[in-house]
């Protein structure tokens, strides 16, 4: 059940997303490639992917093993982003035909 704080919240956990994604897109034009941008960039993917879930998709109260799985890709996801920037070549040569 919404409650107006419910409401108030879910304002203010959209506005925290739009500024996330704003940041991004200014660290991603303006910022030389670095392993603290990365880590930056890492972060804000699973931070936004978490509170997407939570807050937006009413996943808080899912069943634990969906709620887990949706939890672990945003966990995922961004050590896959770091390890492509990490590894570049290692990755490249194995997925080399």
């Amino acid at each position: 059940m919404f409650t107006m704080l419910n409401y108030t919240i879910q304002n203010y956990v959209w506005l925290a997303l739009m500024a996330m994604t704003l940041g991004s897109a200014i660290i991603a034009e303006s910022a030389e490639p670095s392993l603290l941008v990365t880590l930056a960039i890492a972060a804000t993917v699973g931070l936004k992917g978490w509170l997407v879930v939570d807050r937006f998709m009413e996943l808080r109260n899912a069943h634990p093993y969906i709620r887990f799985s949706m939890n672990l890709y945003f966990i995922v996801l961004p050590l896959m982003i770091l390890i492509f920037f990490l590894f570049p070549e290692a990755i490249a040569d194995l997925t080399r035909l």
